[in-house]
């Protein structure tokens, strides 16, 4: 029986939530540490193929945020907010008595990471932006508001790998049947009977669409925090066939950071499962050129 390759990590907010990480790596490990922060409804399973990789050099946190995975679920919907899930992270980060870090932030991870960058720049060391950015495109949220916190629990593994795969396939064209069934584990938890369960707060998905009814079709743009990221190098990540971080965004990106790696990412959408060698070899090029 192989070793687990983390370690359970608990602590306790400022606000009382007792939330949890998987803890990759040596703790002393001599290279800059870093911290993975899932999407919206998404937790620290997603990065396991990534931080496995990584963690062979550094230490790897991947926290499930609050009401995500195996963290305390918040009291109501408005307790779902990016800033209070920044606030979250740096608790972590003294938790873990980790003071600066490279940040990968995937989707909502990217924007938590953007807002760390407005709110306490000396955290970050550099950031990996995986299909976000400061421009969301309105078709990819309406899309993730259909579904958070009302898709119906599959009652078999089996189904929950075809349901993923009709939700996604035409995005993600060349994932096999197999990486669909992987990709059911890393979306569901498993309840007592050992059948697929929802792994967040449906409340999360509730606080999306009350986000979206109040801007009334005027999203907000993020420029300000993603010029926050002008003293550390970023790796912006893109699928090819996102509907959340569009090809001109990207652009824009990139003329606007002095220090912006562009990447996009054939046949995916949103998000790149990171889970790939060609996506380890651009991580790991990105970090090793920066000396990380």
């Amino acid at each position: 029986m192989q070793p687990t390759p983390y370690r359970d990590f608990l602590y306790t907010t400022q606000e009382g939530l007792r939330l949890y990480a998987r803890d990759y790596g040596e703790r002393t490990a001599p290279k800059t540490p870093v911290i993975c922060l899932p999407g919206l409804t998404r937790n620290s399973k997603d990065f396991e193929a990534l931080a496995g990789f990584l963690s062979q050099e550094r230490r790897v946190l991947c926290p499930d945020l609050r009401g995500r995975g195996l963290s305390e679920y918040a009291g109501g919907a408005d307790a779902y907010t990016p800033q209070n899930e920044l606030m979250d992270t740096l608790d972590l980060m003294t938790a873990a008595g980790i003071h600066q870090a490279v940040f990968i932030g995937t989707s909502r991870g990217g924007i938590i990471t953007m807002l760390m960058a407005a709110f306490r720049p000396v955290a970050l060391k550099a950031a990996i932006l995986n299909d976000i950015g400061p421009e969301v495109e309105a078709k990819g949220l309406e899309r993730i508001a259909g579904y958070a916190g009302t898709m119906e629990t599959p009652s078999t593994w089996d189904e929950a790998a075809v349901k993923l795969r009709m939700m996604n396939e035409r995005d993600f064209p060349n994932v096999t049947g197999g990486e669909w069934r992987a990709f059911s584990q890393r979306t569901f938890a498993t309840d007592e009977n050992g059948a697929p369960k929802m792994d967040y707060d449906p409340k999360i998905g509730t606080a999306m669409r009350k986000g979206l009814d109040a801007a009334k079709g005027e999203l907000p743009d993020m420029w300000a925090q993603f010029k926050a990221l002008a003293h550390v190098p970023v790796l912006a990540l893109r699928g090819e066939n996102s509907d959340i971080l569009s090809a001109d965004t990207l652009a824009k990106m990139a003329e606007e950071h002095p220090a912006l790696t562009p990447v996009t990412l054939p046949d995916q959408g949103h998000a790149p499962f990171l889970d790939s060698e060609h996506e380890f070899s651009v991580i790991s090029d990105f970090l090793e050129r920066h000396a990380l």
